[in-house]
């Protein structure tokens, strides 16, 4: 016969065994929360340093619009100067050609007197000769009478002021020479000029020769009228050389100007 176990009714050992885990449970649980560590927040990160502003682009990049189209428009005006320069020289010194015969006007309007070309300093034969060029003056004194003073040299006193110059002017060195070479290359051997250029050189030398003679006369002296010459004499060839060489000098003179 089989005894039943009433309902609602527990072993002992199931009822130790439930309260145990139990309070084993407990006991850990309790535990487990008195021994965790307090939550600590994170330091906070460090502010991210701002980038230096960047610096401005060189050159014509780093100016404002306006400017920019400024320094665009000037460098565009330099550079059409210097190509249409540069295309000027090149025909000057070219040889003879149809667009240099067409526009020779304009070509030795701007070249001369400024812009001139020499080539005689890498010529094979280069110049042998010394020329001076002298002025001389008619000049009413103060007592009404017309005077006609010596021939001045010039060209001895443009060396004069050259030598033992550190820093000679341009003035002095080529100002009276490149005139005479102006004048002789624009004049036949009559001394009559060739065209335009002629006349001009004449203006240009009587304007020099003017300036260098004013400063000697004072008050109530006039000069009337001017004429200058060249004095040309070859170098002597040197002592080892059996080369003969003219030394005569010789004269070119230019009929008087009035002023």
């Amino acid at each position: 016969m089989v005894r039943r176990r009433p309902v609602g009714c527990q072993p002992l050992w199931a009822s130790l065994w439930t309260s145990d885990d139990r309070g084993g449970m407990d006991s850990n649980e309790h535990e487990a929360a008195e021994g965790a560590l307090p939550s600590i927040d994170p330091p906070p990160s460090p502010p991210v340093p701002k980038a230096p502003p960047a610096p401005p682009a060189p050159g014509i990049a780093g100016l404002s619009a306006p400017y920019r189209v400024v320094a665009a428009f000037a460098l565009a005006v330099v550079a059409v100067a210097a190509c249409a320069h540069l295309a000027l020289v090149f025909l000057h010194v070219a040889p003879s050609n149809t667009v240099s015969k067409r526009h020779a006007d304009v070509i030795d309007g701007w070249i001369y007197p400024e812009f001139e070309q020499n080539w005689k300093l890498f010529a094979p034969n280069p110049l042998q000769q010394n020329i001076a060029v002298e002025v001389r003056a008619q000049v009413r004194g103060t007592d009404g009478k017309l005077v006609t003073e010596p021939w001045r040299d010039l060209s001895a006193e443009d060396g004069a002021a050259i030598r033992h110059s550190l820093l000679p002017s341009h003035t002095e060195q080529n100002e009276l020479r490149r005139a005479w070479d102006f004048f002789t290359g624009s004049h036949d051997e009559e001394n009559r000029p060739n065209g335009e250029r002629g006349e001009l050189s004449e203006q240009y030398l009587r304007r020099i020769a003017l300036n260098r003679l004013t400063p000697s006369y004072g008050d109530g002296e006039r000069i009337v009228r001017i004429q200058l010459r060249s004095a040309t004499r070859a170098v002597p060839a040197p002592a080892w050389s059996e080369e003969k060489t003219d030394t005569q000098t010789y004269f070119r003179e230019l009929p008087w100007w009035n002023v």
